[in-house]
């Protein structure tokens, strides 16, 4: 199952805010033996994420989106992906309920009053308006609750939020695809040799290793290294091996200089 993350938000992409989703899933996800399959960045632009929501819904990818869930005019996610959907928005009744313990808690922590048909409170269930027969997904840090539609989920753009709640939909939906975690990559530092003599043995790897990926990352620059290429291996750990002794044979037959041998 391929597995996609979308980050929304003009905020991310004028760079008034650094984002931290893409490491933090990425983590998420390695701790349980996963990998990133996508990702993308869009604005706060409602057309666009209709656009992008329609795929994502039709991939059948394990999907997170991260931002524009809330209630403010430049929020439009919850609305995009109704549309997306093809579906209505409906107050969820276990989020209005959520909703309402959050707001009279903090009437509490205040010394205040509430009323549940109070506009602010009217607002504050805004938040819990999901496409028709959405689930939720519980919220640690206040209760404001997220929600997903078949493989495709949605959680605040709030990193202190949305990182235990990807958490959440990893084990708690989908821990069938947790694999074991073992050395999944392994590579080299190549020196004296370039790109497009060793490209047949990569691509012999491949080939002869189903299942593997080969990875070159060249730098002209390193401050270690110099001019190099980081050559190696990643995929299944019970092919790993294999294809990673293959890689050194054929490196070998190249005349190719190996400095640092790296596992990760």
């Amino acid at each position: 199952m391929n597995i996609g993350l979308i980050i929304i938000g003009d905020e991310i992409l004028s760079g008034k805010r650094q984002d931290k989703h893409l490491s933090k899933f990425i983590e998420l996800l390695a701790e349980r033996g996963l990998s990133l399959s996508w990702a993308q960045y869009l604005g706060d632009d409602r057309a666009l994420i209709v656009e992008h929501l329609k795929r994502a819904f039709a991939s059948g990818d394990l999907v997170i989106s991260c931002g524009g869930i809330g209630a403010t005019p430049d929020d439009h996610t919850r609305q995009a992906a109704a549309a997306a959907l093809g579906q209505d928005l409906a107050l969820h009744p276990e989020a209005r309920e959520l909703i309402w313990q959050r707001v009279q808690q903090m009437a509490t922590e205040q010394g205040t009053t509430v009323a549940a048909d109070h506009p602010d409170t009217l607002r504050r269930f805004e938040m819990g308006v999901f496409p028709a027969g959405a689930s939720i997904i519980p919220n640690p840090y206040n209760k404001i609750p997220g929600f997903y539609v078949g493989d495709v989920h949605f959680v605040p753009g709030f990193p202190v939020m949305a990182h235990p709640m990807m958490a959440w939909v990893l084990d708690q939906r989908y821990p069938q695809l947790r694999r074991a975690v073992g050395v999944l990559e392994k590579s080299l530092i190549v020196q004296g040799a370039m790109e497009a003599t060793l490209t047949p043995l990569m691509e012999a790897i491949e080939r002869d290793f189903p299942g593997i990926k080969v990875f070159s990352l060249p730098s002209v620059d390193h401050p270690q290294w110099g001019r190099h290429i980081e050559l190696g291996v990643k995929g299944e750990a019970a092919l790993l091996d294999a294809a990673y002794a293959a890689l050194k044979t054929g490196l070998a037959q190249y005349g190719a200089q190996i400095s640092t041998e790296l596992v990760r």
